[in-house]
């Protein structure tokens, strides 16, 4: 058999009427290879969004002077997860995929709640709706803000993940035969 080289011209046997028999790539494949990317991305970020959501957690709120037990292991549990996420990116599990999506999402509202809880961010919200004066000072007022605008972006990102999540997954499964 002849190899193809590009200044031999077209290899022998092969005139172009062969076309009509060559496999072509499915366009689900593409997809699930895409949204894979995608998802490598997203996990990428949501790494960088945990780190950060261990300095708050190890920051002390205005409630207590411990440290938030809750919101630590509730990060752990989502590196876990996240590794587990990317375990089944990466092996194509989608067993793995539904895990990482629906604890991950648990262990995020428990982190949400706990830090919530930590630093008073009811209040916060109060706060600025009445614009009342009050005992916060400017320093703790703008590490809740902070923490606030962290919360809500978390949020709005953790849906992007799970619609690519549930995107990822719809292409992986092929599609069911009609009896």
């Amino acid at each position: 058999m002849q190899q193809r080289n590009s200044t031999l011209g077209r290899p022998t046997g092969t005139d172009g009427s062969d076309y009509s028999y060559r496999m072509v790539v499915d366009s689900r494949y593409q997809l699930v290879a895409k949204g894979k990317n995608r998802l490598s991305v997203l996990f990428i970020i949501e790494a960088l969004f945990l780190l950060i959501g261990v300095l708050f957690a190890v920051l002390q709120g205005k409630k207590d002077d411990t440290t938030n037990i809750v919101a630590i292991s509730s990060v752990i549990a989502s590196v876990v997860l996240l590794i587990i996420g990317d375990l089944g990116r990466r092996r194509s599990r989608s067993s793995l995929l539904r895990l990482y999506a629906i604890l991950s999402s648990l262990a995020m509202l428990l982190f949400t709640a706990s830090l919530a809880n930590q630093y008073s961010l009811l209040k916060v919200i109060q706060y600025f709706s009445n614009r009342e004066t009050s005992s916060f000072d400017v320093d703790f007022l703008a590490l809740q803000t902070g923490l606030l605008v962290y919360i809500l972006t978390l949020s709005v990102f953790k849906i992007s993940i799970i619609k690519a999540v549930v995107f990822l997954l719809f292409n992986m499964t092929p599609p069911k035969k009609a009896s």
